[in-house]
């Protein structure tokens, strides 16, 4: 969750293709929000290694771009739990 957006995130290794709500990520967020909501694949040297599947509702773009990018951190770090402190350091990640 995220201000008023709760997000939904399944992660499984794959080929980098990202869904969120049935569409893909270009179709969904403008380009700084893709770069947000993915960070944390980005951060952890990931990006291209799983695919995300998301459902997320409420609130706007931005708290759903947050909403996403906690629950792949989260989903991460269930997936691979030494990857929590390279999670942690960034800030706003976690």
């Amino acid at each position: 969750r995220r201000k008023t957006s709760a997000a939904r995130v399944w992660v499984r290794e794959g080929s980098g293709q990202v869904s969120i709500n049935g569409r893909t990520i270009v179709d969904y967020f403008q380009f700084h929000m893709r770069k947000h909501a993915m960070e944390p694949l980005e951060l952890t040297e990931n990006a291209g290694k799983f695919d995300v599947m998301c459902t997320v509702k409420g609130g706007g773009l931005a708290g759903q771009s947050g909403a996403i990018r906690l629950g792949v951190a989260r989903a991460l770090e269930a997936f691979e739990p030494d990857l929590r402190p390279a999670l942690k350091s960034c800030k706003g990640v976690w």
